[in-house]
């Protein structure tokens, strides 16, 4: 017994190290992409578990993103003031779609290994005053990464991203197949933090949670 309270104790300090160098460890390490002028305002939304990244709706971002009109999110209302994408486990992601709805088996896929789903949905121009919602400022080439890598998260067939049928928690939402697998040690905030890379922000080197994530933004990109 004793053995197995000292194997415990050290599990959870070697998890707990883990976790704080994760966020305070930069990722890149020892460089970091250069930025011009701020060009486009994205917001990381995040809640307990899970942070999606959501991009302003204009001309171009419509006419990028229009598939997902057809999926059951109207990119074209004039309302629409925001794009929200978030990459997540396929049974979690489908399943729970409030707290209450929370089930074992999706539980279960999500800390082992799960299938990717892509989750788009829209919001007003007011999501900007959002307790959940923090703002970065990136430069064009870094918002073309971005937008770059997020249409990479979705599977293809024949060049067209691939709807779910059915699925979707309102009138404005969708999901999508989307590439990779899924499980809590690399998942929907290790996505979005490796999309925030991919625009030239420095994030923590692990952030597994959205609270990690959000520290290591406050650490390692402090000027944005």
């Amino acid at each position: 017994m004793t053995a197995g309270l000292k194997f415990l104790g050290v599990f959870c300090i070697v998890v707990a190290a883990a976790l704080f160098f994760g966020a305070i460890v930069p990722r890149p390490l020892f460089f970091s992409v250069k930025s011009g002028p701020p060009h486009t305002t994205i917001l990381v939304l995040s809640n307990p578990i899970h942070t999606d990244i959501a991009i302003p709706l204009d001309a171009a971002s419509r006419a990028r993103f229009a598939f997902v009109e057809a999926a059951g999110a109207p990119i074209s209302h004039p309302d629409a003031a925001w794009l929200i994408l978030g990459w997540g486990g396929r049974a979690f992601y489908l399943e729970t779609p409030a707290w209450a709805d929370l089930k074992p088996l999706p539980v279960f896929k999500a800390l082992t290994v799960d299938s990717a789903v892509m989750h788009v949905a829209l919001a007003r121009a007011a999501l900007t005053e959002a307790p959940d919602a923090r703002a970065v400022a990136l430069d064009a080439e870094g918002y073309a990464r971005l937008l770059d890598y997020i249409e990479r998260s979705f599977t293809r067939k024949d060049g067209q991203p691939l709807p779910i049928p059915g699925a979707g928690y309102g009138e404005s939402d969708a999901f999508f197949e989307a590439e990779g697998w899924f499980n809590a040690l690399i998942g929907c905030n290790t996505w979005t933090a490796a999309a925030l890379r991919e625009a030239g922000v420095t994030t923590g080197w692990w952030t597994p949670l959205p609270q990690l994530l959000a520290l290591s933004l406050d650490l390692h990109d402090r000027e944005r």
